[in-house]
C-alpha cells in the first residue's frame, strides 16, 4: 500500500523557518502533481502548495512569498521550504497527491509558530 511519512515539524518563533519533508513509497511519485496540506483542528484541510510532475508550483495566498514546495524524484520526496513562520501558520502539515483520488493521509507534521 502506498505511503506518505511527514516529518520536519516543529516550535518556532514568529518570523522562524521551518523545512517539512514527505517520504513517499510503494506508488510512482515522479509522475504526480503533489500537494502540501494543513489542518487546524476543527477546521477542514487546506491546499498549501502543489508541484506538478514538471516542476511547476502553485501556492495559498496566505503563503505565497514565505513558503516554496520543491520535489526530488530521486529519493521519491517532496520538501516543503517555510520562511516568516507566523503564528497562524500553525497546523498539522500533510502531503498528498490528488490525481486519481488522494492516498492513505500520513500522520502529518505538527507546526507550532509561537514565541
Amino acid at each position: 500500500q502506498a505511503q506518505l511519512v511527514e516529518s520536519g515539524g516543529g516550535l518556532v518563533p514568529p518570523g522562524g523557518s521551518l523545512r517539512l519533508s514527505c517520504a513517499a513509497s510503494r506508488f510512482v511519485f515522479r509522475i504526480y502533481t503533489m500537494d502540501w496540506y494543513r489542518q487546524i483542528p476543527g477546521k477542514t484541510r487546506e491546499l498549501v502548495a502543489q508541484i506538478t510532475s514538471d516542476g511547476d508550483t502553485n501556492y495559498a495566498d496566505s503563503v505565497k512569498g514565505r513558503f516554496t514546495i520543491s520535489r526530488d524524484n530521486a529519493e521519491n520526496t517532496l520538501y516543503l521550504q517555510m520562511n516568516d513562520l507566523k503564528p497562524e501558520d500553525t497546523a498539522v502539515y500533510y502531503c498528498n497527491k490528488r490525481t486519481g483520488g488522494f492516498l492513505p493521509w500520513g500522520q502529518g507534521t505538527q507546526v507550532t509558530v509561537s514565541s
